[in-house]
């Protein structure tokens, strides 16, 4: 049985190229022009699809944190009032939804809470993404699996027995579960990228990355391991005010990235040994004893 699904127009698993998603997640910083451009750098990187990110900051800040005061470029304001000031509108992501057709390039979110998800569903995208702090969220992944669109499921601060017990909800016909840790950024040693074959192993589904390392290197690991969908955090600045900007790709960067998935992915080959046709001018001249079964 082959492990893929469809997003969009695009088969995503074994046997596909790697479907390499660029998360702006909102590190436009609430800002429209902002996105645009991280949008167009990564079409310019030749990415698959960009993602965002739609919550109900009431719905999605614990209340404990509410009214905690946090400095920010809009000044000391609460944890909650900078929610706001980060979370696009229906205006916003109309704009969005018509730049993102414009430039051909598919576009959904991760969906925090059942009226993110209701608000999204306005806006026909190919998927929906299911961020690591929701899979507990039952009741929001029986939601959208009902909506009969892909989900993606991240699994960063979670226990196999939760993972199991989302994908008995989700069912695995239409999931891609993707392996994270939720550190930002995150150290290599705790990375853990051989919890993508575990996946492999213990889920009939494609398996994906989402990676909040700095660098490239153990995203192209990932792919190598049996990742078919990499997501990666995009910024014009890693400098830039922000939680996600320091585990984020500029736009240079994912350029390469994109080269180096490409070019690992003609690199791994199909696991047949033969003898390429670029090979016989040096058998001829270098193989000094031969094979009786090589004639």
């Amino acid at each position: 049985m082959a492990r893929e699904i469809k997003i969009g127009n695009q088969f995503v698993g074994d046997g596909h190229p790697t479907y390499v998603v660029a998360e702006i997640g909102i590190n436009h910083n609430g800002n429209i022009e902002t996105a645009k451009r991280l949008i167009d750098a990564a079409l310019l990187a030749g990415i698959n699809a960009v993602k965002f990110q739609k919550r109900t900051p009431e719905l999605c800040v614990p209340i404990e944190e509410q009214d905690r005061m946090r400095e920010t470029p809009w000044g000391y304001i609460t944890y909650l009032e900078y929610r706001h000031k980060v979370e696009f509108g229906e205006q916003e992501y109309t704009e969005i939804g018509k730049y993102c057709e414009e430039r051909k390039i598919p576009w959904f979110a991760s969906v925090w809470d059942e009226p993110s998800a209701t608000f999204m569903e306005a806006f026909n995208p190919p998927c929906h993404k299911v961020p690591s702090a929701a899979l507990t969220d039952h009741e929001l992944l029986r939601y959208l699996r009902a909506t009969g669109r892909p989900v993606i499921l991240s699994t960063g601060m979670s226990t196999m027995q939760e993972i199991r017990q989302a994908v008995e909800v989700l069912d695995t016909e239409n999931l891609i579960i993707t392996h994270a840790t939720s550190t930002y950024p995150c150290e290599p040693s705790e990375l853990n990228l051989r919890m993508i074959q575990t996946l492999r192993e213990n889920f009939p589904c494609p398996i994906g990355y989402s990676g909040h390392e700095v660098g490239l290197v153990p995203s192209v690991v990932a792919m190598s391991l049996g990742a078919c969908l990499l997501e990666r955090h995009i910024t014009l600045d890693r400098a830039m005010w922000g939680s996600d900007q320091a585990a984020s790709v500029e736009p240079g960067g994912f350029a390469r990235l994109m080269k180096y998935i490409r070019i690992s992915e003609q690199a791994m080959g199909d696991g047949v040994k033969r003898v390429y046709d670029s090979e016989m001018g040096a058998l001829q001249k270098l193989r000094r004893v031969k094979n009786d079964q090589e004639g």
